[in-house]
């Protein structure tokens, strides 16, 4: 039952909460849950940033400053040893938590403990059906000639596909941040009534925008930010930027870190006098705040955070239908096909010519930028808590009546 009307809610999460990457979106979810209301108590591997002092913390792979090294120790037997503590507690824990929250890797023992116990459980999906995810890159890969390094975080690993399989399996709902990723999964043969949308967000007090208005006589500023991988498309969008007139007076910046080979493989397009390669940037609000439009020509994803954090900042998306961007096409957003170079090159074509239009998607976008922040996420993820505990309550009573009868 709920403790004052407030959802009590078990967080379990195997890496370092607050680190980068998802380690950053845990520790926003849990910022946004404690805000939103929520009885949170969160067992990180390893806690990286402070949380609100509301929220009961109880790291499994830290004890004071002695920490378990995970690159030592190895990633996926720190997970399990995480997820063995996290399944023991939840035993002493058993009637004082409403519903479990669980990531992938670490989260087979915990879910089949909740089962036996009755308590319900979510799985984050932070990415695309992982059988989709591997088979998507692979193909691509091949397509272009590249090999990924063997510890590549998508290339095949059967182990980690065997595992989260089976969690997928064991989880009452798994939490999808795109209608990409719940098709996924559709794809994959799981019924739609498991997969329930949320959202993640973006932290309004770093990206913020700026007046874009005397941009509208310059050469258009696209950018690109993120991991220079296969998977991102940025030799679609390094394609569509040279086949569009924007490359003739305008500049494409890109921010982020290249695989070697992938590098090798488009240096010649690189090499053009209006792509400027940044390397990795720390001052990415800044830099968001000065270009027109963000593009994420995506192969597969979740739902990329930098495409909130660029609405936030004032870019236009121009994105894939697999980048998970929380958009719509030609109102505040221009979204295309994967792989669909023609019509991206359009787009961004259509954008350099027409600046009114560009300043119109700018404006509708900056217009909703408030339902996007962590704030809205953490809101949003705790009126999905309570569906579950509805749905868990319902799909009991239904079992008790057709037991009496």
């Amino acid at each position: 039952m709920k403790q004052n009307g407030r959802i009590r809610v078990l967080y379990s999460f195997p890496h370092k909460l607050g680190g980068s990457r998802i380690c950053n979106t845990a520790w926003q979810q849990v910022n946004g849950l404690a805000a939103a209301g929520a009885q949170v108590l969160a067992f990180p591997g390893v806690l990286n940033k402070p949380l609100p002092c509301s929220v009961n913390v109880h790291p499994t792979l830290a004890w004071g400053r002695l920490r378990i090294p995970y690159k030592l120790f190895g990633s996926m037997r720190a997970f399990a040893l995480h997820d063995q503590i996290v399944s023991q507690r939840v035993r002493a824990l058993a009637g004082r938590i409403d519903l479990i929250h669980t990531w992938p890797l670490g989260a087979l023992r915990t879910l089949e403990t909740a089962i036996e116990l009755g308590i319900p459980t979510v799985l984050e999906r932070p990415n695309a059906h992982t059988r989709y995810a591997y088979q998507a890159v692979q193909n691509e890969c091949e397509r272009m000639g590249i090999t990924l390094p063997r510890d590549h975080e998508h290339a095949y690993n059967s182990q980690v596909l065997q595992k989260e399989e089976q969690e997928y399996n064991l989880a009452d709902f798994l939490l999808c941040p795109s209608d990409f990723v719940v098709q996924t999964f559709i794809d994959q043969g799981f019924p739609e009534n498991k997969l329930l949308r949320h959202q993640y967000g973006f932290d309004e007090s770093l990206y913020h925008p700026t007046d874009r208005s005397n941009s509208l006589t310059e050469g258009l500023v696209m950018l690109f930010a993120g991991v220079c991988a296969v998977r991102k498309g940025l030799h679609y969008a390094l394609e569509g930027w040279l086949r569009s007139s924007a490359c003739d007076r305008g500049t494409f910046l890109i921010a982020g870190e290249f695989l070697p080979e992938y590098e090798q493989k488009l240096s010649s397009m690189l090499s053009h006098p209006s792509v400027k390669v940044l390397g990795h940037r720390s001052d990415l609000p800044e830099l968001m705040r000065s270009c027109d439009v963000l593009v994420l020509p995506s192969i597969e994803e979740g739902s990329a955070l930098v495409t909130s954090e660029a609405r936030g900042s004032g870019c236009v998306l121009l994105v894939s239908e697999a980048a998970g961007a929380n958009c719509q096409h030609m109102h505040d957003a221009m979204v295309h096909r994967v792989g669909d170079v023609g019509t991206l090159s359009a787009q961004i074509t259509m954008l350099d010519k027409d600046r009114r239009f560009l300043q119109k998607l700018r404006e509708a976008s900056l217009s909703t930028m408030h339902q996007l922040t962590w704030i809205m996420a953490g809101r949003k993820l705790l009126d999905v808590y309570s569906q579950v505990l509805v749905a868990k309550q319902s799909s009991k009573s239904a079992d008790v009546m057709t037991f009496a009868s």
